[in-house]
């Protein structure tokens, strides 16, 4: 008769630089849409949770914010969603690409050998380098991280991120689940709505725009034929609200039907969407408003 295999579980936090594809390999290893995407900065705002259950193991990721040098209070709230996550990891994701120059934000590299638990360094985006550049990038990032495992990926095209994947259940400590076996995010429905509005705005707008806005959904009704949602899309400026609005309200109707479709196809039901646009004069460095936001939590 064998032994039964210990049940593991872990939390595997997601740190790096903006645009190195942090979000695309979360969604890859958890099989869910659940971080945005967009070629923009500062994407990703909150600490995103998704949780892989296997028989014997449970996986409990945490997308974070890129790494940057905060300008307004917002950036400050969002690099302490890294630092938490540094400093509760199980094991560290450490997520970079073929064309960032590694020393960039050298002092997270620094926390990074400093740290006792497991790293996994993550070379993203391969698909649009070489053999040859890649295997200087491994050897360069194994003297860059002594104590790091080195792993070339392409997270868009899903290459090697199965073996990454392997490589987070070997090295999980041995506990029971932190979650019940069912649950595959920490994040509310309404946060999912709010965060599918704000990728729309992301992909629609340029300049100042996505982020001068936040979503906030004031209403979230659940009927038995669909959901009937009423967001706020918060500005700073009335120009803004302008801009946002467009021209006889063109630009945020394709923003909302947008957001529409792609709600009805992540709650795989229909969806009535509300949209208004509220002035928030510079929520961005309002500690009560931040707070609000869900951008401070003590």
């Amino acid at each position: 008769m064998t032994e039964q295999k210990k049940h593991r579980a872990g939390f595997v936090n997601i740190i790096g630089n903006p645009n190195v594809g942090k979000s695309t390999l979360m969604n890859a290893l958890v099989g869910e849409n659940l971080s945005i995407v967009t070629a923009k900065a500062q994407t990703t705002r909150h600490r995103i949770m998704g949780i892989v259950n296997g028989e014997d193991y449970q996986i409990v990721y945490s997308d974070t914010p890129g790494i940057l040098k905060p300008s307004y209070k917002l950036q400050e709230s969002m690099m302490d969603f890294v630092e938490t996550a540094i400093g509760d990891a199980d094991i560290i994701l450490y997520v970079t690409d073929v064309v960032e120059k590694k020393d960039k934000n050298i002092e997270y590299i620094n926390k990074l050998n400093r740290l006792t638990c497991p790293i996994i360094v993550v070379i993203n985006k391969i698909d649009i380098s070489n053999q040859e550049a890649v295997l200087q990038l491994i050897a360069a990032w194994k003297e860059f991280v002594p104590n790091a495992e080195i792993y070339p990926v392409s997270a868009l095209e899903r290459f090697n991120v199965d073996n990454v994947f392997g490589r987070i259940v070997e090295l999980l400590p041995v506990s029971p689940p932190w979650y019940d076996k069912d649950v595959f995010t920490d994040k509310s429905m309404r946060f999912f709505a709010s965060e599918i509005l704000r990728e729309k705005i992301l992909q629609n707008y340029s300049k100042e725009i996505p982020y001068c806005t936040e979503v906030v959904i004031e209403e979230f009704k659940e009927g038995n034929e669909r959901y009937d949602i009423s967001a706020v899309i918060n500005v700073m400026r009335d120009s803004q609200k302008g801009i946002l609005i467009g021209n006889k309200g063109q630009a945020l109707k394709k923003v909302g039907t947008q957001a529409r479709i792609e709600m009805e196809s992540f709650f795989e039901k229909k969806v009535f969407l509300q949209i208004f646009v509220k002035v928030e004069p510079d929520w961005r460095e309002d500690r009560r408003k931040l707070k609000r936001f869900g951008y401070i939590l003590d």
